[in-house]
Order: C-alpha cells, then structure tokens, then sequence
C-alpha cells in the first residue's frame, strides 16, 4: 500500500488531541525528533484503551508480552510550543504473533500532516520470548474497531 493511501484520514477510527508542551521544544525552538515518538505512543495507548484492551500491570506482565520491534517514522513539518495536534491511530494489519500500528499527527484545525508512523508489534511469551499468536480476543477487539479497514489473519495455516 502507497502512503497516501495508507495514511488517508477516513481509514483511521481514533483521535487522541494534544498540546505542545515548552519542555518538548529543543534548542532549536522545534519540538525534539524524539518527542515525536512519545506523541504517537500516546496515541497507540489511547487506542488500545479505546478498544477496550486490557492494559494494566496484571496484564502487562502477564501470560504474554507485547514489544515494539520496529518504529518507522516521517517528519514532514516541524512543531513547536503550544500547537494544538491530533494523533490519529489505528491497527492496519494482524498476522500470526505480530501486528501494525499507524499514526498520523495533524495540526489541528489546519488539518496539515505533520509526521506518520508505522509501528511493528509482536506478541511474545514472557517466560522465553518466542512469539506467541496473537490472541482471537485481541483480533475481535480490533475487528469491531477497524472493521473491513484492517486485514486480519484469523488461521494458523493463513499467512
């Protein structure tokens, strides 16, 4: 899939608004590269919480494990103090033990796209860290979410 139609703004089904806060700004006046990062793991947690998945210490360190195992991200226009943006969000793809998240930062109300972000996730067994398949509880969760806007590998043998 293109990126202009990855991050097309009708696919995404959950916002998170935020507010440039003066700590996040470098010496250069701009939001740090890194701060970017943190913006979209904001809107990855939100996301999680809006489908009703369970995020707590007990299930955090529980019978499986999610990591981060890849972060892509574009910087396409720089921020800076007390900008009011969007983190949109949404799961894109479920595979076997693995799946992607994507982000788009707006300007809100100038509706510009200020980065994008794909995020790599696999579901680990936390006893030895070999990857788990991605629990059916989980993919219905986000089915009822993303709907048709989602591809999702519901059998084993399914690649």
């Amino acid at each position: 899939m293109k990126d202009r139609e990855r991050f097309e703004k009708t696919l995404f089904h959950h916002v998170t608004d935020l507010r440039v806060r003066n700590y996040e700004v470098d010496w250069q006046g701009i939001v740090h590269n890194a701060v970017y990062l943190l913006y979209f793991e904001v809107g990855r947690v939100e996301y999680l919480k809006h489908i009703g998945a369970a995020l707590d210490l007990n299930s955090v360190r529980g019978h499986s494990k999610v990591v981060l195992v890849r972060n892509e991200i574009d910087y396409l226009r720089a921020l800076t103090f007390d900008e009011h943006l969007q983190v949109h969000t949404r799961i894109s793809s479920i595979r076997n033990s693995s799946f992607l998240m994507e982000g788009m930062m707006v300007r809100k109300g100038a509706g510009q796209i200020v980065s994008t972000n794909i995020a790599h996730h696999v579901w680990l067994d936390p006893s030895n860290n070999t990857p788990l398949r991605v629990p059916d509880t989980f993919r219905k969760l986000v089915q009822a979410c993303e709907g048709a806007d989602c591809s999702i590998t519901w059998s084993v043998d399914e690649t």
